[in-house]
């Protein structure tokens, strides 16, 4: 019984750390000034380009931010949905 209890709590703890590095290496910032805020999303302005992130209930912070603020933003890049179109067509060769 003990055996299979420490398998059990070792699979979890290795399970748990691999999911943990997963998620820290899919990590991304950008700091900027605060453009625009919206409900749902605000824009940063980078200087030479502006960016528009969107919040949900999880994010933290986003009840404090205000036009003109410096803040740095961690976002993660996450896919949404793939939908398959078949493969590319190849180009007509010359003759």
């Amino acid at each position: 019984m003990r055996k299979q209890t420490l398998a059990f709590v070792l699979a979890g703890t290795m399970l748990g750390g691999v999911l943990g590095w997963a998620a820290a290496a899919a990590s991304y910032q950008k700091t900027g000034t605060v453009k625009e805020v919206a409900g749902d999303s605000f824009t940063l302005d980078l200087g030479k380009e502006a960016w528009r992130f969107y919040t949900d209930g999880g994010t933290q912070g986003k009840d404090a931010l205000k036009v003109g603020d410096k803040v740095t933003v961690t976002y993660k890049q996450v896919a949404t949905k793939i939908e398959g179109k078949g493969a590319a067509k190849a180009p007509a060769k010359k003759k």
